[in-house]
């Protein structure tokens, strides 16, 4: 993929044919429909193809979900036979399933994403409606699953019982006679057994880690018994409802705490470690699950279930403690410890060290030399045996580890001289040597390895370019192709891919990427006001993946409207160095928002066709505080800024994240405190722009007295702004049809100071595919 640098001729405007540019008309409902058209709902249908995203089978075989004319398709693969087939009968499932389930179903849209195969391969049991079901593959019939493992459970790994939560217990199910067995009894409310809440974010799913041989489970009793309460109040009719949930913030006494305790199942036996209880932390992310629903990434069993791995996380972030625990007796060793300065973190996105109780070692990820690399450690004395990368780039994620081939492979950005937040697999030694690069191509590549190692699964990209998806061998080799995405229908509707460019960081020295977006029906004689689509990190940027997408939120959509849109991954943001991902540590109110700025300067200058007079920027969630942060601290310079649910004073927010990248709440004699940089309420008097704020009543990510405390100070500083409160919605509202179109309108009205029509209705999901 081009990085655009440098100016091109074709595309500058003389100033006499600016000059002469007509005046904006009103905009009608045509011109909305003409941008809806580019939203996601939109825009996918015309995509076949696409990545595959695969389910791993016995055997290394794999299915997954691939979008065809119409709907979408199961795929059945077997790399040992070189064979992708279908994987049942579409058409004659679909009416087996709804005769079973007493319904109608369409083949194309299958009410699940993903099912489980049987050791035969000639049935399958998929969750639908509510309810599991087992279909043959020929189509022929189905039926209500036998003793399924209860909603939110957690099955063992020989399938035979299952985890799941009640009454703040743990209790387990035999999957073959559906009798439940509590396996602890002193759970009581705010002090349960595998309970999931980080105040932010919660599920009913046990955080559970079964043993290999699935008669042990690690897991913990979570104490919030003196945690303090955050409030929410339903909208309705008569008296509200009260939702109360545990939520520590920044500064808390009292925070989340757990208790690790290892259970035998057919005891059952609890075993509490002799340990003092550990804090609700991780080394990959603002909970102590990071992988997903009950997922547990910084534990680790050994193959017999007699040891546990684990890594203790302190409550900054900056201290790491590797300890193995007894699962016989509970007592723990402390193997190695890592101290930062400013966070540490073991991988992008994912839990990256690794036990290996074969050898006694440990493959430890550490960012020491401000780079994220692999070191290998003896697992008894905790001594350093040797760097297992080095270099100028970063490890992002281990993918596997053969402990006995003494090579690993892992996911890594920087590396090769692209851009440097193209992911791409390599494999190494333990010793460092025979580094090699498995996934060529240039581009973005989303991996996914076989459980043997036998194969992986492929997919690369660009922004402008569409997935390729095939199927390789350990050694990086193409066994045979799996999907060539089609876009051709995409592009003769008119879409357009964005454009990729550079520009340099506030330093006048470090590169910065981003991705611009120009109507379909750009004219080079006019000046477009340019938005800035905004989201600070530190986990990730503004830009988010840069694998293809069609839509990219509204960016392209916004866009058509009359717009020039931008996103830039400014410092402060992941993937690179850690240098530059703390580059405004301890002091969040920064945001990025000078590189934004400094950034659309220098693409004014290149780009004639840019009106930097009218600069826009808007954001969601760390966006909306963004947003809010640049119209306040950089007044003169956007316009007009739209700031959706902002946690815009983290001592508001959740403990964990405010703690992390802004460091512990201290608090000074004079009143003041450390957080004091970062508090928009605290800028909202330089407010000169037209600002929208919006939130959700319900939201239970971050809650709504963050935007009620930015009103506030605009009230007693006497500033005109505009507020939208959606009743009863939670953190996601900024899809929402509705929330898009003000967010048009809002744009359309302030910034191309042309008038949006009056109340366009967003077609939203059921609006029809172009033709």
């Amino acid at each position: 993929m081009r990085i655009h640098r440098i100016l091109f001729p074709g595309l500058l405007a003389t100033a006499s044919a600016q000059a002469q540019q007509p005046a904006l008309r009103a905009l009608t409902p045509a011109d909305y429909a003409k941008a809806e058209r580019f939203m996601n709902y939109n825009t996918s249908p015309l995509i076949t193809g696409g990545f595959v995203q695969p389910t791993w089978l016995p055997g290394d075989r794999f299915s997954y979900r691939t979008a065809v004319r119409g709907g979408f398709e199961f795929m059945l693969v077997d790399p040992a036979r070189k064979s992708r087939e279908r994987a049942f009968d579409h058409v004659k499932l679909a009416a087996a399933l709804s005769r079973a389930a007493d319904t109608t179903l369409d083949a194309l849209h299958l009410p699940f994403t993903r099912f489980d195969l049987s050791a035969d391969g000639r049935s399958i049991t998929v969750e639908a409606r509510g309810h599991r079901w087992t279909c043959d593959v020929l189509g022929t019939a189905c039926a209500a699953a036998d003793s399924a493992a209860p909603r939110n459970s957690v099955t063992s790994p020989d399938r035979k019982r299952a985890v799941f939560i009640r009454d703040w217990n743990l209790w387990v199910r035999d999957l073959s006679t559906g009798k439940d067995t509590p396996l602890t009894t002193d759970g009581v409310k705010d002090f349960g057994y595998a309970t999931d809440n980080a105040g932010w974010t919660g599920s009913d799913r046990p955080i559970v880690l079964w043993s290999p041989d699935s008669r042990k489970i690690a897991t913990f009793q979570q104490d919030q018994r003196n945690v303090g309460e955050m409030y929410l109040v339903k909208t309705e009719v008569g008296h509200p409802t009260l939702k109360a949930w545990k939520y520590p913030l920044p500064g808390d006494s009292v925070i989340t705490m757990i208790q690790r305790v290892i259970i035998e199942v057919d005891g059952p036996r609890v075993l509490r470690l002799q340990m003092p209880p550990d804090q609700h932390r991780s080394t990959a992310c603002d909970d102590v699950s990071c992988e997903g629903p009950g997922e547990w990434g910084d534990v680790q069993w050994n193959s017999d279930g007699s040891a546990l791995a684990f890594v203790s996380t302190s409550r900054d972030h900056k201290h790491e403690w590797l300890r193995i625990a007894d699962a016989a007796t509970g007592r723990v060793r402390e193997v190695m410890e890592e101290t930062v300065p400013t966070f540490f973190e073991s991988g992008f996105d994912h839990v990256s060290w690794r036990w290996l109780p074969g050898t006694n070692e440990v493959i430890w990820y550490s960012q020491r030399s401000d780079w994220g690399h692999l070191y290998l450690y003896d697992a008894a004395t905790g001594a350093l045996k040797n760097p297992i990368t080095s270099g100028s780039w970063k490890v992002l994620q281990l993918a596997r580890v053969d402990d006995k081939a003494r090579t690993v492979w892992f996911i890594a950005a920087g590396r090769e001289p692209a851009n440097p937040y193209f992911r791409q697999l390599y494999r190494v030694r333990f010793d460092g040597t025979g580094l090699k690069l498995l996934s060529p191509e240039d581009g973005d590549h989303e991996i996914s390895m076989a459980p043997s190692g036998a194969a992986f699964v492929d997919n690369w990209s660009t922004p402008d370019a569409p997935p390729v998806s095939m199927l390789r061998d350990p050694a990086g080799k193409n066994l045979f192709p799996l999907e060539t995405t089609d876009i051709s229908r995409l592009v003769a509707a008119g879409w357009k891919p964005p454009m990729s460019f550079s520009v340099k960081a506030r330093d006048g020295k470090t590169d910065l990427y981003g991705l611009l977006f120009r109507p379909t029906g750009f004219d080079s004689t006019r000046k477009y006001p340019i938005v800035n689509r905004v989201y600070p990190g530190p986990q990730i940027g503004s830009v988010g993946s840069w694998a293809f997408a069609a839509a990219r939120g509204d960016a392209q959509a916004l866009a058509e409207l009359g717009f020039v849109v931008v996103e830039i991954d400014a410092m402060g943001t992941a993937m690179r160095s850690l240098s530059f991902q703390a580059a405004y540590f301890g002091d969040m109110g920064d945001n990025g928002i000078p590189d934004q700025v400094t950034g659309m300067k220098q693409l004014a200058e290149r780009y004639s066709w840019i009106d930097l007079d009218k600069a826009g920027i808007y954001g969601h969630s760390g966006g909306g505080f963004a947003t809010a942060s640049a119209m306040f601290r950089y007044p003169d310079f956007f316009k007009v800024g739209i700031s959706e649910a902002g946690n815009h004073d983290n001592r508001h927010y959740e403990d964990d994240w405010g703690e992390k990248w802004q460091g512990l709440l201290v608090k000074n004699p004079d009143g003041t405190t450390n957080y004091d940089n970062q508090a928009n309420q605290l800028q909202a008097k330089n407010l000169k722009g037209k600002l929208l704020l919006a939130h959700g009543t319900m939201d239970d990510n971050v809650p709504p007295g963050n935007t009620m405390l930015v009103v506030d100070a605009l009230i007693k500083a006497n500033k005109d702004f505009d507020l939208l409160m959606l009743p009863n919605r939670t953190h996601g509202f900024g899809n929402e049809s509705y929330m898009v179109r003000r967010r048009w309108d809002y744009f359309v009205k302030y910034l191309l100071g042309a008038e949006p029509p009056s109340e366009y209705q967003m077609k939203g999901a059921t609006q029809p595919p172009i033709p």
